[in-house]
């Protein structure tokens, strides 16, 4: 699942490919093969990372419990609740860079065959299409 939150993204800014008349030559978007563009998307996520971790939940959990928070609820972060059960979230980010890296060469270099594959699934559903009889076409 957190691969494909992260490669989604790179797939909408590949639009420009999508674009391509059939037959055409394939050319991979710049992006897809920018290394900048991969510390671009870590540095990113670690921002957003940094964010969620810093928001104060204490007095939500308090409020769903239907209690008031206590002075130390009220100072609780997702980091805490994280360190809490032994995850080093900003650590597993900050790992994902290379892998980041990597699946954005591996679907730049998978991207041409991608784009025949569709091509090529869009002429058969043109030439089944073709062959449908015509449903207005009076029956005998």
């Amino acid at each position: 699942m957190h691969k494909f939150l992260i490669i989604l993204p790179l797939l909408l800014g590949a639009s420009p490919a999508f674009a391509q008349t059939p037959g055409a030559d394939i050319k991979v978007p710049r992006e897809l093969t920018d290394p900048r563009a991969a510390d671009k998307v870590d540095r990113a996520m670690q921002a957003m990372t940094k964010a969620l971790l810093d928001l104060k939940v204490g007095e939500v959990q308090a409020a769903a419990e239907g209690r008031k928070p206590t002075a130390a609820e009220r100072k609780l972060t997702v980091g805490d609740l994280a360190r809490r059960d032994h995850v080093d979230v900003q650590r597993e980010i900050a790992e994902a860079g290379p892998k980041i890296t990597q699946s954005m060469k591996a679907l730049s270099d998978a991207l041409p065959a991608i784009m025949k594959a569709l091509d090529d699934a869009s002429r058969a559903i043109d030439r089944a299409a073709a062959n449908m009889p015509d449903p207005t076409y009076p029956r005998r």
